[in-house]
């Protein structure tokens, strides 16, 4: 980061301001050198935290052979998590003022989210939501409270936005009550509704007025998030091969799962930033879809190191599921990653049907993977390095 000897001027209400207390304003959409701030990064890594428990469980169901509730179970979760995490992203993008009141109530934000993760376990293996559902309260009622401090701050549309989010944020948390009462058959289905109704919040917020979001603020904060991802997956496949071969003295069986998820974890790493995606954000539309879409991006990267801890645990003998089903656990996370991040960044800037087809059909391959026994992972590994080899390439013959 470059330091410019005569800096922009920064809106009222920016961090440039003096005070313990100052007014919650929108920040400019065009400032220069807007980039995470350390509270940003604090909340990510205690939103990590909780990633990592719903892994922990998500890799217990599949390991036991409930994979399909397993799967729900962490598609909910994470979806909660998600959520929260990505509105508190955007709203900083725009409003992030760095006072003192600021602050505060984003720590009772990320004490939601480690009373959430708290209730990870139960919601699990109980059924139990009310743990979880208390701690997304916290989060969602401290959210709301920074749109309403925004909108005493604003006037006209803008001010009607910050009302729209506030009232919606509110009157969805009421919704949510329904995994507390309803019947447990009926939960799937209301939480889905609730889900789509948490995404509708936005766009009829901003219909009329859009905040003042910053488009290489956005995607630094995803692409930093999406990394802490990939490094607690890694940390996870790491101790599940440690506990592997100190249990179970089984170095050679864990050495091809260990390469693989390795090469996999590298490679999804170096796809998802090969390619500058700010650009590609340029309005509400475009920035929905893809802020959306990476629900399935920072929950496949996640599952991906529940999948390899599944796979070590079958290799060793204490999962009850076949081969084939612990193969599947890592390479289906891994094709959908691969599609969804091909999906919202690499096919805004391939050129030509040979560099479109390239992470498409690398996710294919991968899925063939899964048949190939003990050595899927490994091969899955591969396959993906060999991607990244060829999009280099044809990048190289043909520049963007």
């Amino acid at each position: 980061m470059t330091s410019s000897p005569t800096p922009p001027p920064v809106p009222s209400g920016a961090p440039g301001d003096r005070g313990p207390l100052r007014r919650l304003r929108a920040r400019g959409r065009d400032e220069a050198h807007r980039t995470a701030s350390p509270l940003e990064l604090f909340f990510d890594l205690c939103f990590v935290v909780a990633v990592a428990q719903a892994g922990i469980e998500l890799v217990h169901s599949v390991a036991e052979g409930h994979a399909g509730q397993g799967i729900l179970d962490y598609a909910m979760v994470f979806f909660a998590l998600w959520w929260a995490w990505m509105n508190f992203t955007w709203f900083a993008s725009a409003y992030d003022n760095d006072d003192v009141l600021y602050r505060v109530v984003t720590l009772v934000q990320i004490a939601g989210v480690l009373v959430l993760a708290a209730g990870v376990s139960r919601a699990f293996e109980e059924h139990d939501y009310l743990v979880v559902w208390l701690g997304y309260a916290i989060m969602r009622v401290a959210m709301s409270a920074q749109w309403l401090r925004a909108a005493r701050s604003a006037e006209g549309p803008e001010r009607t936005t910050a009302l729209r989010y506030a009232g919606g944020v509110l009157a969805c948390q009421v919704g949510w009550l329904g995994l507390l009462f309803l019947p447990e058959g009926a939960r799937p289905w209301w939480f889905l509704v609730m889900a789509l109704l948490e995404m509708c919040v936005p766009p009829f917020a901003e219909r009329g007025h859009s905040t003042s979001w910053h488009p290489r603020h956005i995607a630094e904060r995803y692409g930093l998030f999406t990394i802490i991802v990939l490094g607690e997956t890694i940390a996870a496949a790491t101790v599940a091969v440690k506990s592997g071969i100190d249990e179970n003295d089984a170095l050679g069986e864990l050495l091809p799962i260990a390469a693989g998820g390795l090469l996999i974890i590298f490679a999804a790493w170096w796809i998802y930033f090969v390619v500058p995606i700010h650009g590609h954000l340029r309005s509400n539309r475009q920035a929905f879809l893809w802020g959306y879409g990476h629900y399935l991006v920072l929950a496949s990267a996640a599952a991906i190191g529940a999948g390899l801890e599944v796979a070590v645990e079958e290799t060793v003998g204490k999962a009850h599921i076949s081969t084939l089903a612990a193969s599947a656990a890592v390479t289906l996370p891994t094709a959908l990653y691969l599609l969804t991040v091909w999906a919202l960044h690499s096919r805004h800037f391939k050129r030509g049907i040979t560099q479109q087809l390239v992470l498409p059909m690398t996710a294919l391959l991968v899925i063939f993977c899964t048949f190939l026994g003990h050595w899927a992972v490994f091969a899955a590994g591969v396959v993906c390095a060999l991607s990244v080899v060829a999009g280099e390439t044809l990048a190289a013959t043909h520049p963007r």
